[in-house]
């Protein structure tokens, strides 16, 4: 498993304190406001919070330790923002995104429907994104069908309803 996850990015300038607009890639920007650090992909360059604040349900402002111009601020844009997996606490039966993509996804007996390819967010739900060969397939995150998550194993077991993976 990655140790540090994709979890923003910086998208613009925000004011004249050296703050920075970013788009959140989690479930709400208060997740990215309750973290003291920042890292890069492979946690070489540590972006250390000393201020961060929701602007709206996908974005966050953030101001970082030792960036207090604009000018200072506008060297970070598009730059991707990582989190330490272990600084974020996740509910019960819930998962990174990253672990499940290229999980392969199994009927209870084992045959193999595909690999996530994908996670789309449509409010009520998750819905997987499921690839076998050239095909594409999607089923809702719902424990009637996602009977099994194994992060560990990278599997996931689900109940492949009718029509779900009809080949036509």
């Amino acid at each position: 498993m990655k140790k540090y996850l994709e979890i923003a990015k910086i998208v613009s300038v925000h004011g004249v304190h050296g703050e920075v607009n970013a788009q959140a890639w989690c479930d709400s920007p208060d997740v990215i406001c309750r973290l003291k650090k920042l890292y890069s992909k492979d946690g070489s360059t540590v972006f250390k919070l000393r201020r961060a604040r929701p602007k709206s349900e996908t974005m966050v402002i953030l101001g970082f330790e030792g960036i207090d111009t604009p000018e200072a601020a506008q060297k970070l844009r598009n730059t991707v923002l990582f989190a330490d997996r272990e600084d974020i606490r996740l509910p019960e039966g819930s998962w990174f995104i990253a672990d499940l993509l290229g999980m392969e996804c199994v009927t209870e007996e084992g045959e193999s429907l595909g690999k996530i390819t994908d996670v789309f967010n449509t409010g009520a739900n998750d819905i997987y994104e499921i690839t076998r060969g050239e095909k594409k397939f999607y089923i809702p995150a719902i424990p009637s069908v996602v009977l099994k998550t194994d992060v560990e194993a990278g599997k996931m077991t689900v109940w492949p309803m009718e029509g779900l993976f009809d080949e036509n």
